[in-house]
């Protein structure tokens, strides 16, 4: 008798698969920006030297992303970025450790508190706006302007549909469910209809 291992499944598409093309090219990008913000001249010094050090890393850019000029709450920031509040809140307590952000009472809920950019962040936040530009640039310069044109509006159409929003697909090689009849509902004696 032999011990002879079951044949594996082909697993190769788990390196194809569009999830993970994404996932890649997020990756590089974030990090190309992050890049170029290490070496801007007017990112302030101490920021540029955490960027270069890669201390700054992709979840601090959700901040930079997300953050309205105006200010936003940290449920908001937390939501619009996917993740947890608690995350978020971390990211926020570091950001404004290194002068980026600061909270601040909301004028609309005495409750609630604000992130807001400092001049810092703002500094950061341009310097941000020119690295994206600088790397949309050379996304397009390498692919080519119709490939970054249809590259970006469909990840346009994708990305601004809400999770969910179509519902589940149906199993492939199954006929779609007529939706069930309601139940007819017998009167009770004695209450009116």
């Amino acid at each position: 008798m032999t011990d002879a291992s079951p044949a594996l499944p082909d697993d190769r598409w788990r390196g194809g698969h569009l999830g993970r093309l994404m996932g890649l090219a997020l990756r590089r990008f974030d990090e190309r920006v992050l890049s170029l913000m290490a070496h801007d001249a007017n990112v302030p010094l101490a920021l540029s030297h955490l960027a270069a050090r890669a201390q700054v890393g992709a979840a601090h850019i959700h901040i930079t992303r997300h953050l309205g000029l105006h200010g936003s709450r940290l449920t908001e920031l937390a939501h619009q970025a996917g993740m947890s509040k608690q995350a978020m809140g971390d990211l926020v307590t570091q950001c404004e450790a290194w002068g980026l952000v600061r909270r601040e009472a909301d004028a609309r809920d005495a409750r609630a508190r604000r992130i807001v950019f400092t001049d810092t962040g703002l500094l950061w936040l341009e310097a941000f706006r020119q690295a994206v530009a600088q790397a949309e640039a050379e996304f397009r310069a390498q692919v080519g302007d119709a490939v970054a044109t249809v590259v970006a509006l469909g990840l346009e159409a994708y990305g601004s549909e809400s999770p969910g929003a179509r519902g589940r697909a149906a199993p492939l090689n199954t006929v779609p469910q007529r939706p069930a009849r309601p139940k007819m509902v017998r009167p009770m004696p004695g209450i009116p209809r």
